[in-house]
């Protein structure tokens, strides 16, 4: 039986990210980007997907943590013997001097696995077998200086150890026995000899292990939200952080692809390119942390990806050049054997009318943070921007789409794609207000087409039958994503018919402190499990109604549901309580980020309210 998605802890670099279980087994990794093809894939095939897996002789207990304020990983176990500590780290190094853009730290494309013996003595062996291209290319190790060179055409992986490593077919392995205060290191290194210096002792090692710690601590200290959910919140910007792509600045959804969303059932994709979709809700968050940078960056990503200031936008992006077609792996059997495998994504096809509102309120709001004085890159020709943009959100104002859900059936005039043309042309005037070179008569023009367009949907998204705002026009179709739109202000969060809204939505889409995203056919196979941001964006849509002491409740339980290490997928199956989907989701973090601010300032403005019958 596959292990439990919540099973998977993550490490890495801001260029390549290994998710580790909590046996110590290293079950995914991906060299040396984000969207390389992996070459430990036990997470999708048991069989035929390689691993760095670590057997300890009688082993009985296991308990993990990061240490505090940092991406570095460590597994304790307990033997029948003794004790050990695993200690896991991709080594960044901090910079001399931060750049004003681009990598805060420099990346070894290394995995660092430290095992120390704390009392009594361990035994047992590290084995290493990679399946370089999602297990298509045959790999040949050899031994070569003490070391194991594993080599699939132009894809090469050295493993070094403190201790003898032998080859054992197509893996190597590392045996030991550890009395109490020994250490032993195990290092892979991606790529070519001489990409970055040898390590050739535990000093070494060890020396990686303190800059890293260092690099993480600094970026951490950072952080400025001091609430009483301090916890959490660092953690999911630590995981957005590593969800980074530093060379462009970009983010990824996800670190894995191939996840179930649904088992039985074949939403089972790719998420490791960057959605514009994320742009507000990334930008917002590290913007409302104290990480303008991480935001500017982002920032940087869209402008020099798109390159054209607004006119040819699109939904999808490869982390450093065009994503790959969606391709079927039909030689994986998936996890759980829920297949087929995919990678690359068809959404980068689809129409979603959206993405205009997204990214107009990811620049508002870091202009609004930084007072309107933006790096270069991002200030490039704003007016520009905001002409071509919002030019395109009016093109598209009357058009139908695939919607935020990306819905593998016709195009319909989705309410949430609607409200965001609403958010394009609200935060363009806002802009427009602000900066030199937007006439004020374009900055009327868009007031005026934004009041027309929310006035057509608050009229036209109504159901009366359900007394609420539904997820399509002229459908009595619930969408959890009507939540999202009253986050930027689209839709009142205290308008009566929006909390007539919550209250169909909590019957319809709710399972307790979870919600579907909806009930509606959507050209998928089997039923998905609730939508772990939707839960998130209730939070906060009971908070900024003033109803605090139940969003207060509920975010402290939806926080317990993630795994030990505070990490969360993409859904959460209502019946099981298991994570399901793509993990970590960054979606998710930037959810729990913005619902622990809101909830916070909202306490602050409201007070703990009790909350009336039937919200």
């Amino acid at each position: 039986m596959p292990k439990p998605i919540s099973d998977y802890a993550i490490v890495g670099d801001t260029h390549a990210n290994a998710l580790i279980a909590r046996d110590g087994s290293v079950d995914w990794l991906c060299w040396p980007r984000h969207d390389s093809p992996a070459l430990f894939l036990r997470l999708l095939d048991d069989v035929k997907g390689g691993a760095c897996t670590l057997d300890l002789d009688g082993r009985s207990e296991i308990g993990r943590r990061y240490l505090p304020g940092t991406n570095v990983l460590e597994t304790s176990f307990a033997t029948v013997t003794g004790s050990a500590r695993l200690t896991d780290l991709m080594p960044v190094n901090p910079p001399a001097a931060e750049p004003d853009e681009g990598p805060d730290g420099e990346g070894q494309s290394r995995l660092i696995r430290l095992l120390t013996c704390d009392e009594g003595r361990v035994s047992g062996r590290f084995t290493v077998r990679p399946t370089f291209d999602y297990a298509r290319r045959s790999c040949t190790p050899r031994p070569e200086a003490g070391t194991v060179l594993f080599e699939a055409g132009d894809q090469r992986l050295r493993a070094s150890a403190s201790h003898p490593i032998a080859v054992r077919g197509e893996a190597a392995d590392c045996t030991f026995t550890l009395s109490a205060g020994e250490t032993l290191y195990l290092i892979l290194t991606h790529g070519e000899d001489g990409q970055a210096a040898a390590i050739e002792d535990l000093e070494g090692a060890r020396g990686c292990l303190d800059r890293t710690v260092d690099y993480w601590t600094r970026w951490s200290d950072r952080c400025t939200y001091r609430g009483p959910y301090r916890e959490a919140v660092l953690r999911s910007a630590l995981c957005l952080k590593l969800l980074t792509y530093a060379p462009s600045g970009a983010i990824v959804a996800a670190a894995t692809a191939g996840l179930p969303e649904a088992v039985p059932g074949n939403r089972n994709y790719d998420y490791r390119f960057t959605w514009m979709r994320d742009a507000s809700f990334t930008v917002t968050a590290f913007v409302m942390l104290g990480y303008v940078r991480e935001a500017a960056e982002f920032l940087r990503f869209l402008r020099e990806a798109d390159g054209s200031f607004g006119r040819h936008t699109r939904l999808l992006y490869g982390i450093a050049g065009k994503p790959p077609p969606e391709e079927p792996l039909h030689h994986l059997s998936g996890w759980r054997n829920v297949g087929p495998v995919l990678i690359g994504n068809a959404a980068i096809l689809q129409q979603q009318h959206d993405i205009y509102g997204e990214l107009m309120r990811a620049l508002c709001g870091f202009l609004e943070a930084v007072n309107y004085d933006p790096p270069e890159k991002v200030n490039d020709r704003l007016p520009e921007v905001l002409d071509n943009l919002t030019a395109r959100a009016l093109a598209c104002r009357d058009e139908p789409d695939h919607g935020i859900w990306e819905l593998r059936t016709e195009q319909r005039h989705q309410t949430h794609t609607k409200a965001m043309i609403w958010v394009a042309l609200d935060n363009a005037a806002r802009i427009g207000r602000n900066i030199e070179g937007v006439p004020a008569e374009k900055i009327a023009a868009w007031e005026a087409a934004a009041a027309e367009i929310r006035a057509d949907y608050l009229d036209r998204a109504w159901n009366e039958e359900k007394q609420a705002f539904v997820g399509t026009y002229e459908t009595g179709d619930l969408d959890a994503a009507v939540m999202r739109v009253v986050l930027f202000g689209a839709i009142d969060a205290d308008d009566p018919r929006m909390l007539s809204t919550l209250a169909a939505i909590e019957r319809e889409l709710g399972e307790g402190d979870l919600i579907y995203r909806y009930r509606m056919p959507d050209g998928l196979e089997g039923r998905e499990a609730t939508f772990t941001p939707c839960a998130f964006w209730r939070v906060s849509c009971l908070a900024l109604a003033g109803r605090t002491d139940r969003a207060k409740a509920i975010f402290e339980r939806l926080i317990a549901r993630g795994n030990d290490v505070g990490l969360f997928a993409e859904e959460i199956d209502a019946a099981s309580g298991e994570q399901r989907g793509n993990t970590p989701q960054g979606f998710t973090h930037m959810a729990l980020i913005n619902a622990a601010i809101r909830l916070e300032t909202c306490i602050a403005r409201f007070g703990l309210r009790e909350t009336p019958d039937g919200v």
